[in-house]
């Protein structure tokens, strides 16, 4: 839309869209670099899909963390290892910004007293490429935050999970994980009176002027339109589009919206406006993926750390490394989804070891009770593998015939088929353990699974400063992107625990940073 430099209804050098924990970042950055900022969040609660982070990691190699702890790592080698993975799919200097800007970034955080990180180990994804961390050590978490210390916080940041899909009460105690980094970055926030921040805002248009710079918005506010001029520019960081159904098959990404661990406002409406004012655009089939337990209410929850169990096909087949890293062991199972090989359900069988419980240790909705699953028709049970295939609707003999093998491997010490415990990520949560134990202890049981993910990852093109490019490579002047609305630095791969939210934290806070210079 284009517009003239009268009109507004206000005017800050920086408008941001969003209030994750990018958005958050890119904000506070603005503000302490000295600019007037306005963030419009479209819910009633501040946090977008970070606040549902269990852990709110950031994977930022040699950061202050480790470096305080006397870690020998460097970015040359994270970079090694980051480039091995990630290959040419996305842009080399974009790679590099990432790696090269975690370390600094947190040293600028941790100047101020609000913002604190501790160590958390995470070991790197992809084991066995070069420079690969089997420690862990660059993976960090925001230091949890009583809640006492910002009461007020308490029911404005989203999450966690249990409280959005089962109604459970938030915490009382702590902000932990990404609720935490939401927190501590409002608390931050607080103390810069050039910031403002407003809940149940919606963006619905950017604002250009005759040469097609973006100079500002057009936004929604409890129902009244409202005009914000921003000089310094528009920062989006409004997550993917995850939750819009219509957009995912419009671009070719699997699954469905309401099986993603996104909010519902993560609907693309940011990617459009970026669209609209001539943004291009990468990896727009592309999401961060992970199995998902399918849970009651239909809907199926990102889950990971299965310690024992098996999955099998609608042949009664075993097709998969059940360890895998999350990310690529949705990416396996796709792939056998697009080639006809495996069913949009698939199940996980177990034995009776855990009381007809599933072997999951990191499930992040919380499972209901056994009862609820099987009135659902998602759990079954049986004395016999036969009874049990007969429940599931596959071939008897073939399920038989796949447990005898899968326990004969167990005795063996070695998955021969799918190498499950070859890497070290496989062993994570087994101490260092191969990780499968025999199906043998009746009654025998089946959970129902699908596919969830952490969003999309595919976005509009961005430069090193976050600015968006057009069709032609150049940035459109005035509009930056950060998170899930841009095109991830990762391409096609997920590197290591933190990737999302790093990446979006950092390009916000480089995206703030150029703005202010």
């Amino acid at each position: 839309m284009t517009d003239s430099a009268s009109g507004y209804d206000e005017a800050v050098d920086v408008l941001v869209v969003g209030s994750g924990g990018g958005g958050l970042c890119g904000a506070y950055t603005a503000a302490r670099e000295g600019l007037t900022v306005t963030l419009v969040e479209a819910s009633e609660q501040f946090g977008g899909t970070t606040a549902y982070s269990a852990g709110g990691g950031m994977w930022y190699p040699a950061n202050p963390v480790y470096q305080r702890e006397g870690v020998d790592d460097t970015v040359e080698d994270a970079f090694e290892y980051y480039h091995a993975v990630v290959g040419d799919r996305t842009p080399l200097e974009l790679q590099e910004t990432y790696i090269r800007g975690g370390s600094p970034l947190i040293a600028y955080l941790e100047q101020d007293a609000h913002l604190s990180f501790e160590a958390y180990p995470w070991i790197d994804y992809f084991g066995s490429a070069p420079k690969a961390r089997l420690d862990g050590k660059r993976h960090i978490i925001p230091t949890p935050l009583p809640v006492s210390q910002a009461p007020e916080l308490r029911e404005l940041v989203r999450g966690p999970l249990d409280n959005d899909r089962l109604g459970t009460p938030k915490p009382e105690d702590l902000f932990i994980g990404g609720r935490a980094l939401i927190a501590r970055f409002l608390t931050a926030i607080s103390a810069y009176e050039n910031a403002s921040l407003h809940l149940s805002t919606t963006m619905t248009q950017l604002l250009t002027d005759d040469s097609g710079r973006v100079i500002g918005a057009m936004v929604d506010r409890d129902g009244t339109p409202t005009r914000i001029r921003a000089e310094r520019g528009v920062l989006l960081a409004a997550g993917g589009f995850e939750a819009d159904q219509n957009l995912r098959e419009h671009y070719g990404v699997p699954g469905r919206a309401e099986d993603t661990m996104g909010p519902p406002t993560n609907d693309g409406s940011a990617l459009r406006a970026a669209l609209a004012a001539g943004a291009d655009t990468d990896l727009m089939d592309q999401a961060w993926w992970s199995p998902g337990l399918t849970h009651p209410d239909g809907r199926s929850a990102f889950a990971l750390g299965f310690v024992g169990g098996i999955f099998v096909n609608q042949n009664g087949e075993r097709f998969v490394n059940e360890s895998a890293p999350y990310d690529s062991l949705a990416r396996t199972m796709l792939d056998l989804v697009d080639s006809g090989d495996l069913g949009e359900r698939y199940w996980m069988i177990y034995d009776d070891a855990g009381e007809g419980r599933p072997p999951i240790l990191a499930p992040n909705v919380t499972m209901a009770d056994t009862a609820e699953f099987v009135a659902a028709g998602l759990w079954h049970s049986a004395d016999t593998l036969e009874e049990l295939a007969t429940k599931i609707a596959v071939p008897g003999e073939a399920l038989v015939a796949t447990v005898r093998r899968f326990n004969e491997q167990v005795d063996s010490g070695r998955d021969a088929d799918f190498g499950r415990g070859d890497e070290a990520y496989d062993r994570l949560f087994t101490d260092g353990a191969v990780p499968f134990t025999r199906i043998e202890k009746g009654p025998f049981h089946a959970a129902a699974f699908g596919f969830s993910d952490l969003g999309t990852k595919g976005g509009v093109r961005t430069d090193v400063h976050g600015r968006v490019l057009d069709h032609d490579g150049a940035p459109i002047a005035g509009l930056y992107a950060a998170g899930n609305t841009m095109a991830a630095p990762s391409g096609t791969v997920y590197p290591g625990g933190g990737n999302p939210i790093g990446t979006s934290v950092l390009f916000s806070h480089l995206a703030a940073k150029h703005m202010a210079g």
